[in-house]
């Protein structure tokens, strides 16, 4: 769950994922949906369902038992070389050495190695971390070194009076601390996208994504990206053409969210839309081609009442739509009492 999540984020989401999983058999036995709305917050889904996969694989295969040497983990599911090593100097106390982007940083700054923080560094750095990783505490070793980074070795504004290893600091000795990894300029794409609330009574339309991808396995509202020079509800006719086979009759403009993901910005424009046919004209239409997972197999598509919309693990910008769909339902019937 830390990977590229914060501490004070994290917290609730273990305690809670303790409580509904309390060892590799329970996770094993809970279908990928529960396991994905106990993500639901976290980002980065794919790291739900490595852990899902993992838990299968150790009690198929392990009789429940985490294996203890570094090819046998290295060869589960989700477990890169971090991980791996993570895991087994932390768990089984043997010496091998982490680097995640805290290390890489301050063994970079240490052996004056210049350019971006790339892990084409981490055979060099690893190598020289095998030979003085403690052999007695290779765990605690491992966290002080991502320590070091994280609250002395920073990325900006380093504070180096207080580091213990900066009397053997190359960068600090040449005064390339600040340039050390090279900064890189990030400018995340931004992508705008409509997406269509449609009712049937109390009953909302939702469907699933493909399990590969991008929010894999997700639920979500139809919908889709906005095409350059295209208005927003020239975009909600076409998506819900091409998705549902259906042709849009109304569509009222409800909110627009910005979500950030790592790679870009999605800004969401949500609407109520109202069906030429009505809602039985979903059923009529044909399946479009986004619909559809690599196999050409139809993804799932189902009416849910509101109210139980909170069975299925959605993007967080989806939940935003989602809580202002209940806010405005809550206060019509605050209005007619």
């Amino acid at each position: 769950m830390l990977q590229q999540t914060t501490v004070n984020a994290v917290i609730p989401y273990y305690e809670n994922w303790l409580r509904k999983y309390s060892d590799v058999h329970a996770l094993a036995r809970a279908p990928i949906r529960t396991v994905l709305k106990s993500w639901e917050g976290l980002g980065y889904y794919q790291r739900a369902r490595n852990m899902h996969r993992t838990a299968k694989k150790i009690v198929r295969d392990f009789a429940g038992r985490f294996p203890d040497d570094f090819e046998s983990l290295r060869a589960l599911p989700g477990f890169g070389p971090y991980t791996t090593a993570a895991v087994i100097s932390l768990s089984f106390g043997k010496p091998y050495p982490v680097v995640d982007a805290n290390v890489r940083r301050v063994m970079m700054r240490f052996l004056g190695i210049r350019g971006h923080s790339d892990s084409k560094h981490d055979v060099a750095i690893g190598s020289l971390l095998e030979t003085i990783i403690s052999r007695r505490s290779p765990g605690n070793f491992n966290q002080a070194m991502m320590e070091l980074g994280a609250l002395v070795c920073r990325p900006k504004n380093p504070f180096c009076l207080r580091c213990p290893i900066q009397p053997q600091c190359r960068a600090f000795e040449r005064d390339e601390q600040e340039i050390i990894p090279t900064p890189k300029v990030f400018r995340a794409k931004k992508i705008e996208a409509v997406v269509a609330v449609i009712r049937d009574g109390n009953k909302i339309l939702i469907q699933q994504r493909p399990e590969e991808g991008l929010l894999a396995g997700l639920w979500e509202f139809p919908g889709g990206k906005v095409e350059p020079g295209e208005s927003l509800q020239a975009a909600v006719k076409r998506e819900l053409h091409e998705e549902l086979g259906v042709e849009v009759e109304t569509a009222r403009h409800l909110l627009t969210v910005k979500h950030a993901y790592t790679q870009f910005e999605v800004t969401l424009h949500a609407f109520e839309v109202g069906l030429r046919g009505g809602p039985a004209s979903v059923s009529a239409g044909h399946r479009g081609l986004s619909l559809s997972d690599r196999s050409g197999r139809p993804l799932p598509r189902r009416w849910v009442p509101l109210k139980s919309l909170n069975k299925y693990p959605f993007p967080s910008g989806s939940l935003k739509i989602i809580r202002f769909i209940r806010q405005t339902a809550d206060t019509e019937i605050s209005g007619i009492r």
